[in-house]
């Protein structure tokens, strides 16, 4: 895959899975449910370009089709088949290109966590970032804002506790989480997320879905659930996560792993 991109990988067990983590985020995010899940399984976890470990694999016009690439040379790199590819936020969206680019052939099965197949709302969609209200609008504003407001308005959008939280008590985190980031990468790819509609790749997806979401929720709908339900043609089930935000492994990190292994029938 690309390079210095930082891969780790553990366990044993009939099954593999391969977990990507979302915007802003690391491999981190699964290493609490690791503990558990690799007790029965393969697990892979890596760091998506610009983020975390693979900080510096990064080049000049990083896209969503860019990370799917590096899926790609991953999976074929280690020699995987019948793999469950588990994607969370952002890497619920590199799902969606790789079937859109590679197919299924590769996979057994699919698991999407909070995650919405189209960003942009408009009069047709609102089932898109930020419960239905954010618009391409809204999206060219935000290209002219410093890095740290944008970064700081997800991270409120998602964790929505954070409201209360005086801004000079927020800083230090953010600034900390943003410094393990390379920017121009992550703006790249915000860009490419943003512009993909992925709701017609939903309906090529060959493999089981399963589809985990936060309710409440906070970046995205529960409703989302039943669009997807209405739209994935494979064998389709939901798992529902109460009381959690986006944040929803980090939150409830031993009901994630349980509801892994029931994916993985282990």
């Amino acid at each position: 895959m690309g390079r210095n991109c930082i891969t780790k990988t553990g366990g044993n067990g009939p099954e593999t899975i391969v977990m990507m983590h979302g915007w802003t985020s690391s491999h981190d995010i699964y290493l609490k449910p690791l503990e558990t899940l690799q007790e029965h399984a393969r697990c892979i976890i890596y760091d998506h370009r610009g983020h975390g470990g693979s900080r510096s694999a990064n080049s000049a016009n990083v896209t969503m089709e860019t990370l799917a690439q590096d899926l790609y040379e991953l999976i074929h790199g280690l020699s995987l088949s019948d793999v469950t590819l588990l994607g969370w936020s952002m890497g619920a969206g590199v799902v969606f290109s790789y079937v859109r680019m590679y197919g299924c052939d590769a996979l057994k099965q699919i698991v999407l966590c909070d995650m919405t197949p189209k960003q942009l709302n408009d009069a047709e969609w609102r089932l898109g970032l930020y419960r239905g209200k954010y618009t391409k609008e809204d999206m060219e504003r935000d290209a002219g804002k410093d890095f740290y407001s944008l970064y700081k308005e997800f991270a409120v959008g998602a964790i929505p506790r954070l409201k209360k939280v005086p801004g000079f008590l927020l800083r230090k985190p953010l600034k900390e989480r943003l410094a393990n980031c390379d920017e121009t990468v992550l703006r790249s790819i915000a860009a490419s997320m943003k512009m993909q509609d992925n709701r017609p790749v939903v309906g090529q997806i060959t493999v089981p879905v399963t589809y985990f979401y936060a309710d409440p929720g906070s970046l995205f709908s529960p409703e989302l659930a039943s669009w997807y339900r209405d739209h994935v043609t494979a064998p389709f089930r939901t798992v529902r996560f109460p009381e959690s935000t986006h944040m929803l492994i980090s939150e409830y990190p031993e009901k994630f792993a349980e509801e892994v292994l029931k994916v993985l029938g282990c």
